[in-house]
């Protein structure tokens, strides 16, 4: 009850049962005769096709586009007759079958088995004779009535009216500029035939593919293709050879006639026309000064390419980026992107090549064409013409003698750099810092700051870096070149000296002052002598110091100045008065 197969020829074989056997003779009958109804399937005529028989032998998981009527394909196929043997071959002549489908171009029922088939799909086809070359055959290749088999595989699909077609499958999260004709561009793509064989990549060069859009500098369905696309966007760009490289190809990679389909992502984008763009992220609450020409900055960056490829910070450095703007010291997008800053403030700089590195870029790390971004912050900046800026923050309510040059001083202060990070504070030692104005005890900025101060008043003082540590700064305590900011408070001060004087007289001088001093009375006055008699004479109010030094080596510093001749004494003659000498200070 079985529905018997027609067997191949080459394996027909019958088999006799001897007489005698001891088979069953029911069951023998029926084995005979299944024998005889097998040679005759075996020696039969075959049975006429009336219609195309399709043997899909493989199937891709996806259907990249079916077969129309007025499509143009190219395939390859093995042409056979039913036995097996090949009477043509497209892989014999290493090109494809390229031919409209459904515009009786083919036989019959080749146009007619096309339709529907998708791009890799392979199919075995069986054709009848009527529907191949009938009775007439094909000269001495195909016999009359011959049946014959293609074993064909699509390899490209594409209309005359077709265009380009976009297929975007990721979109950045923000796209605040899309590329438009004659923007210049930087990308990545692999670029293939429409059944997915490589024919070139950008990626394989390490290199992007740079070039101006929509001015025939790429192929036409590359040039449409790019329109509109965003910075990190990535799309499938599809193009017929109309929009490609036509009917001769592209030498050996790239067939004639072949459909092309780029896999792009895009890098970069700008425009020649294009300016810096900069964008605030943040503004500190007060800024009572902008940056301009001429000034010197002190700022952080990170540096990326637009594509957020990082290449340099000075963060990583640990060390701001220190520069004068509109010089001409530092690439012509940054020295217009710090100008008009705040200290404090965070803006995004966006730069195009032609004003960062170029056609040449740097190197490894910028390539060319690049747009560059740069993340900087404003720690600080100042002018070279800069003095010290005093703010007087309180006053007291009576000053008889504001501060001057000589005076000791005694003041608390707070330091700080412009971005408000803590340098040191005497209110952390529980004790003022102490020092003799115009006696270089300090930095100059903080000497101007001192002067014509009352007890009890305060100031705020910010000291640009020439009047400051300049450009060496403090190791591990004050950048170079930095800005300082001094919150100071005027605790207590002793009136110094009239200038060039490190000892004076508070009554009249002794007309027999030698004779008081050698105590001896050997007519020279010893080093021991003379400082005794010195600080007898400070103790008991006749006298008074410079107020701030160590009195011991002001008194050493005028026996020196009494002792013409160095031998270690004074003489009488030796000795003077500074109103009978000429001027010239004593320390």
């Amino acid at each position: 009850g079985e529905r018997l197969e027609r067997p191949s020829p080459s394996h027909c074989h019958v088999e006799t049962f001897l007489p005698g056997s001891k088979m069953i003779p029911c069951v023998q009958a029926m084995l005979y005769l299944s024998v005889l109804v097998a040679f005759a399937a075996c020696n039969a005529p075959p049975v006429p096709l009336d219609d195309i028989l399709i043997e899909k032998t493989f199937v891709p998981e996806q259907c990249v586009r079916a077969v129309k009527v007025g499509d143009y394909v190219r395939y390859h196929y093995n042409g056979m007759f039913p036995d097996g043997k090949k009477f043509d071959s497209s892989y014999d002549r290493g090109s494809t079958y390229n031919v409209f489908v459904g515009k009786k171009q083919l036989i019959a029922g080749m146009d007619k088995a096309l339709v529907g088939m998708c791009v890799n799909e392979r199919s075995l086809i069986k054709i009848p004779p009527h529907l191949a070359y009938g009775k007439q055959g094909y000269g001495d290749i195909i016999p009359p009535d011959s049946i014959l088999h293609f074993d064909v595989l699509l390899l490209d699909v594409w209309n005359p009216e077709d265009g380009v077609q976009s297929n975007t499958y990721h979109t950045p999260s923000t796209c605040s500029r899309k590329v438009e004709v004659s923007d210049y561009v930087r990308y990545h793509y692999n670029g293939t035939l429409l059944d997915g064989t490589l024919f070139d990549s950008s990626h394989t060069r390490l290199r992007t593919y740079d070039t101006y859009v929509g001015i025939g500098w790429l192929i036409a369905g590359m040039d449409q293709g790019l329109l509109g696309m965003c910075v990190g966007e990535k799309r499938i760009i599809t193009m017929p050879p109309s929009l490609g490289y036509g009917e001769n190809g592209d030498g050996s990679d790239i067939p004639g006639q072949a459909s092309l389909v780029f896999d792009v992502v895009l890098l970069d984008l700008h425009n020649p026309r294009d300016g810096i763009t900069v964008t605030n992220q943040f503004m500190p609450e007060s800024c009572t000064r902008k940056t301009v020409a001429g000034d010197f900055v002190r700022y952080h960056y990170n540096g990326s390419l637009l594509d957020g490829t990082f290449f340099d910070s000075s963060y990583s450095r640990n060390r701001t980026y220190d520069t004068y703007v509109g010089r001409g010291y530092v690439i012509a997008g940054m020295d217009e992107g710090l100008i008009g800053v705040c200290v404090g403030e965070k803006r995004t700089v966006t730069i195009p090549p032609h004003l960062g590195y170029g056609e040449e870029g740097t190197g490894s790390k910028i390539p060319g064409s690049a747009v560059l971004v740069f993340d900087i912050h404003i720690i600080d900046f100042h002018n070279p013409s800069d003095k010290t800026e005093i703010t007087v923050t309180h006053k007291p309510e009576e000053c008889d003698k504001p501060t001057k040059k000589g005076d000791f001083v005694k003041y608390h202060y707070n330091a700080s750099l412009m971005d408000g990070t803590s340098i040191d504070s005497t209110y952390n030692y529980a004790k003022t810092y102490n020092i003799v104005l115009g006696a270089n005890q300090v930095v100059p900025g903080m000497e101007d700051g001192l002067m014509d101060m009352c007890v009890g008043e305060k100031r705020h003082l910010v000291i640009p870096p020439h009047l400051g540590y300049g450009e060496r700064g403090v190791t591990d305590e004050v950048p170079g070149s930095a800005v300082l900011v001094f919150d100071i408070e005027l605790v207590e001060m002793e009136e110094g000296l009239p200038e060039g004087y490190m000892f004076i007289w508070n009554d009249e001088v002794s007309p027999d002052l030698f004779t008081e001093m050698d105590t001896d009375q050997n007519k020279q006055v010893e080093p021991s002598e003379f400082t005794d008699y010195i600080m007898r004479q400070v103790n008991e109010g006749k006298g008074r110091l410079a107020p701030g030094f160590d009195p011991y080596r002001i008194i050493d510093n005028m026996f020196s100045n009494q002792d013409r001749d160095g031998d270690g004494k004074i003489t009488e003659a030796e000795f003077k008065l500074k109103a009978d000498e000429a001027p010239h200070d004593e320390l």
